[in-house]
């Protein structure tokens, strides 16, 4: 089975299976945050072509509280993410690549480190297990945008270009039950 064909299946299974769940937290994020559900925003993809990337909205319009307890709970679970199973469904992204990210870090990349671009961008990799809890760790840093910079984003590029020479579908499916078991982890030791 090649990639796409299983990017295909993976999409349209999941789709069919959470659809009821997403239309709900759709309804739900909206009231909660006042505005459209749906968030879109435009990310890096394969070649370093933009795309638009589609969640559900955790941000509010409140300045005082711009994230609720909603909306964390929706980031930690990554139910916010079930949405980008289009994306994977429409072929802009894969079950198992990079993270896509805002443009200034992959479309920038040089050398040997562009051949990351040359992957389709994925709801999962080993670099997100491994940093799943990044919001946790930059919060935690007196300057959070130059250790994402200096520490995290090399070593996410030097774990995704692992993944480029050694990409396999044994080895997603291995990435996805590691995700799974990770996200169940995290949800759990955190209190709503």
């Amino acid at each position: 089975m090649t990639k796409r064909l299983f990017d295909i299946f993976f999409s349209i299974t999941g789709l069919v299976l959470s659809s009821g769940f997403i239309a709900l937290f759709y309804i739900l994020a909206t009231i909660d945050t006042r505005q459209n559900g749906l968030f879109l925003q435009q990310r890096i993809g394969r070649f370093g072509k933009p795309f638009t990337i589609f969640k559900l909205r955790t941000f509010s319009l409140s300045t005082e509280k711009p994230i609720s307890r909603f909306g964390a709970f929706l980031r930690n679970s990554k139910i916010d993410e079930l949405p980008q199973l289009f994306n994977v469904f429409i072929g802009d992204m894969s079950v198992v690549g990079p993270r896509p990210d805002i443009a200034g870090y992959y479309d920038l990349l040089e050398g040997e480190n562009r051949k990351v671009l040359e992957l389709k961008p994925g709801l999962t990799s080993e670099a997100s297990i491994k940093f799943a809890n990044e919001e946790d760790v930059l919060a935690q840093q007196d300057h959070p945008l130059e250790y994402n910079d200096t520490i995290i984003f090399p070593e996410k590029i030097k774990m995704n270009l692992d993944y480029y020479y050694t990409n396999s579908i044994s080895g997603d499916i291995m990435i996805i039950l590691k995700t799974i078991f990770r996200s169940f982890t995290i949800f759990e030791a955190k209190k709503y």
